[in-house]
């Protein structure tokens, strides 16, 4: 796959930063969003060393780079660093995604907006007077709440194995919508029409404890971890009799095509890319 698409334009500059950062999917999905749309564009992989985020950025900067997408585990650095912000960048209190224009460092958050395009759009679930649960109250809950919220669900519940955490997220977020937050035990008599799992127990391959009534008719389970294989969650929520069991490629790839259309002020199609990326996985 070529990485440079000239057409007869100036090629501009692109990256990806994070630590580790080889295993990075991001070069692949915006060289195909670059040859898809014809923007000249090179995007590459950065790895950073922990402590020299900020000097690895202004190198980019002074070369002329356009645009970074920031990843583990500079995201709250990120926020930090840039100039301004968009609202829901400052409420996730992390940035995945920086504009560079004339020196000044613009931060947004597009994990959020990616996950319910990735729902609403790819998988056709409606959010709007749904009761949905969220697992884990880190930063991957963090920087999606503005996004669910302004979906205008019934509920959402934030469920933490430290109560406190998830009660403390919610707190933050009670201007937005109807959020609350707990541990585990407090949703043992609670149904949901929706669970998202924004933990990293599938990493380990471990399942939170989740009581056997938990879904309700026609509820949609998913995972923001994603494999060749169903994750643990995945696994429960199919034993379960979820009506939809997805993971989180189709958000990686969405919040990235909103990331190109903050850059480059074009929205790439996402299916044809999510399709590749899904077959790659699964050879």
């Amino acid at each position: 796959m070529k990485d440079i698409f000239d057409f007869g334009k100036k090629i501009d500059d692109y990256a990806v930063m994070g630590n580790p950062i080889s295993h990075s999917k991001s070069p692949s999905i915006h060289t195909l969003f670059a040859e898809q749309t014809q923007q000249s564009v090179l995007y590459t992989a950065i790895h950073v060393d922990l402590g020299g985020f900020k000097q690895a950025v202004g190198n980019f900067v002074a070369s002329g780079g356009k645009g970074l997408n920031i990843t583990v585990p500079f995201k709250q650095e990120a926020w930090e660093l840039v100039s301004s912000r968009s609202e829901r960048a400052e409420r996730a209190g992390a940035v995945n995604t920086i504009k560079i224009e004339n020196d000044q460092l613009f931060g947004d958050n597009t994990d959020g907006v990616g996950l319910v395009n990735d729902l609403t759009i790819n998988h056709g679930i409606e959010l709007k007077n749904k009761n949905i649960l969220l697992m884990g109250a880190g930063g991957a809950a963090r920087g999606v709440l503005v996004p669910l919220l302004k979906q205008n669900p019934s509920s959402l519940f934030i469920v933490n194995r430290t109560p406190d955490r998830a009660k403390d997220l919610a707190l933050d977020f009670f201007d937005v919508g109807n959020v609350q937050g707990g541990g585990y035990d407090a949703i043992a008599e609670l149904k949901f029409d929706i669970v998202i799992n924004a933990t990293a127990a599938s990493l380990q391959g471990e399942l939170p404890p989740l009581p056997d009534t938990l879904l309700n008719d026609n509820a949609s389970c998913y995972d923001m971890m994603y494999a060749a294989k169903p994750t643990p969650f995945m696994l429960w929520a199919t034993e379960h009799n979820a009506v939809k069991v997805l993971d989180g490629l189709g958000m990686l790839v969405e919040q990235a095509a909103e990331s190109f259309y903050i850059w480059r002020n074009i929205k790439p199609e996402t299916k044809n890319v999510i399709e590749k990326l899904r077959a790659e996985l699964n050879t």
